[in-house]
């Protein structure tokens, strides 16, 4: 039997851990120069768009060293900061991890991050300096920043090129030497963790898990401990790097798939234990920490797409993507949807790209917010805290005590030079200063805390603009804290908007609503009779924009006689806008919602 190795491969985004994986499938055999393609490992058409890695990919392939064969399978992660479930959900089903920093841009945020929850997971890690080819490449800097700053020996780092191979079979030779034998027993009672799963039209849900316990074959009827739900064993089998069905039994220590002829996309949970059902494990796995949601938004049909067919494409969506959460919910303006909750904006992003795609649904989506704990008076007359998603739960402003919104602690790596420019930035955006640390003699750490909704939607892309690409960032909810927050509604021609209102900080609520009403004028098309628009804050109207109706010369076919006949026309005119001003709709494009993102200070 091989001897096993499980790992992940974790880094900040854009160090090169895709392109890494792929050479690690062509030292070791798996594919070949000819059926090779760049991020072999990312399957999804978005992935390879946006060069980034959306899902975590396992693999297994086998290598020998020092006259032993190793059955290695590993993960390739993403790296950027909305998809941390993903990597967490890797290092549950891991004995060790390669760091992966690359050798021009050296530690950033995500590297320090990811580290944290490697050494939190209790694995032994490889750190690796890649890109050692490039002319700009500092390899033994970075590796004495390596050491400074994560703790990790610089002598144990292993200077690797993934475009061009160099240092790849040193790191495979490290990985059988250095990871530990995975633990476990194969005797005793099956315990395996699901750590990912994905729905086929023809096969059902079809589950990647990894053994920690007892063993898995075909024929097994097995049970989902947290469902309580039972199935027989269909497939089993290990990804080579496709889906390679076997007949041998999948062990303690093993990574594979099964296939059940699981219909039902409720009776798998991700995180969950899998156990036989004639011998059973006496308690589930840990597995890992739900995520929490940080940004949410809803989803509406439109076009062709039918509620029912949203449902179905949501439903399949959740189980390939457990870090996002969803609830039924009704607009008056928009009708039937879902309240879908979200890590941030890319993500976000990446599932209404994977809806449309993956679900072929149309769907329209409102501005994003965050989550709001309110104190306010309840039925019995005390105060009660209650948590809203969405400004339209709001309570009547006369009973509410107390509005608290999410602070977030944020890490920024930043060149020197622009120390003064992000300080600003964070100062604008009603950040508290906390801490500041050297990396380097280029590079700092700024520690600040900030409200989440302030850097949900601009603050990244302002923070590269600022420091020419340099900068780097990575936060984590700490808690919610009391500010002087109000809800701003958008009134349309009279009627209040509830999909555009937003809750904001009382002095900024005039600027915004300013801003705001200036971008929904000029997304929102001219109707045949004036359209108002209006921000409010309670009764009291702090901003207003108006779209001019559409023109049209009513008195172009008078020509010469009598003004009064020109004067009938006109009248007959206006009464039929003002007809028109109480009955008539005005229709509220998809761009129209997402103007409340770009509505911010103007910094």
């Amino acid at each position: 039997m091989p001897k096993i190795r499980n790992f992940c491969i974790i880094a900040h985004i854009d160090h090169g851990k895709s392109t890494l994986a792929d050479r690690l499938l062509m030292r070791t055999g798996a594919m070949n120069s000819r059926n090779m393609q760049e991020q072999s490992l990312d399957t999804m058409d978005l992935e390879r768009e946006r060069g980034i890695t959306i899902k975590a990919s396992a693999v297994s392939v086998e290598h020998t060293y020092k006259g032993e064969t190793f059955e290695i399978n590993f993960i390739d992660t993403p790296g950027h900061v909305d998809f941390h479930y993903e990597v967490s959900r890797a290092l549950a089903a891991c004995d060790g991890a390669v760091l992966v920093v690359d050798a021009t841009q050296g530690v950033e945020a995500q590297t320090v991050a990811n580290l944290y929850k490697a050494v939190d997971a209790d694995l032994v890690i490889i750190p690796v300096i890649n890109k050692i080819d490039l002319p700009s490449a500092r390899p033994e800097e970075i590796a004495l920043q390596v050491e400074h700053v994560l703790g990790l020996n610089a002598n144990d780092c292993i200077f690797t090129s993934a475009k061009t191979g160099q240092g790849v079979l040193e790191l495979l030779d490290a990985i059988c030497e250095r990871f530990p034998d995975p633990k476990g027993d194969t005797g005793a009672a099956t315990q395996a963790l699901i750590f990912d799963a994905k729905y086929d039209d023809y096969r059902g849900v079809i589950v990647y898990f990894r053994v920690m316990n007892g063993r898995l074959q075909v024929g097994d009827k097995i049970l989902m401990m947290s469902s309580g739900r039972n199935f027989i064993v269909t497939e089993v089998g290990k990804f080579r790097p496709q889906m390679t069905p076997t007949k041998d039994p999948l062990e303690a220590g093993d990574v594979g798939y099964l296939v059940a002829s699981i219909k039902t996309l409720g009776d798998v949970k991700i995180g969950d234990t899998i156990t036989q059902e004639l011998r059973p494990c006496a308690a589930p796995l840990s597995g890992y920490k739900e995520p929490q949601p940080m940004v949410f938004c809803d989803f509406y049909p439109s076009g062709d797409t039918e509620f029912d067919e949203l449902r179905e494409a949501i439903g399949k969506l959740r189980l390939n993507d457990a870090s996002f959460v969803y609830e039924p919910t009704t607009s008056e303006a928009l009708g039937s949807g879902f309240r879908c909750g979200f890590l941030g904006l890319l993500h976000m992003d990446i599932i209404q790209e994977r809806l449309e795609r993956e679900g072929r649904v149309t769907i329209v989506q409102t501005a994003p917010t965050v989550t709001y704990e309110i104190e306010a008076l309840g039925k019995g007359g005390d105060y009660v805290l209650t948590t809203i998603t969405n400004p339209s739960e709001m309570p009547d402003a006369s009973k509410v005590r107390e509005i608290r919104e999410p602070i977030v602690a944020c890490e920024i790596i930043t060149p020197t030079r622009c120390i003064g420019d992000i300080m600003k930035l964070c100062e604008q955006r009603r950040g508290t200063y906390k801490a500041q640390r050297m990396l380097g003699d280029d590079r700092q750490i700024l520690d600040y805390e900030l409200p989440l909704a302030e850097i949900i939607y601009d603050f990244f892309d302002k923070l590269k603009s600022i420091t020419s690409g340099y900068g780097t960032m990575d936060y984590h909810l700490t808690g919610f804290r009391n500010d002087d927050l109000v809800k701003m509604d958008i009134l349309v021609n009279g009627d209040v908007v509830e999909a555009l209102s937003v809750i904001v900080h009382r002095t900024k609520a005039e600027f915004r609503g300013r801003h705001l009403l200036k971008r929904l004028k000029e997304q929102i098309d001219r109707h045949l009779f004036e359209i108002p628009l209006q921000a409010a804050i309670g009764g009291k109207i702090i901003a207003r924009e108006t779209i001019k109706s559409v023109g049209k010369n009513v008195t172009a076919k008078c020509y010469g006689g009598d003004v009064s006949r020109k004067r009938k026309l006109l009248e007959k005119q206006k009464e039929g806008k003002q007809r028109m001003k109480r009955v008539g709709s005005v229709e509220i494009p998809q761009e129209a919602f997402l103007a409340v993102l770009r509505s911010g200070d103007g910094s």
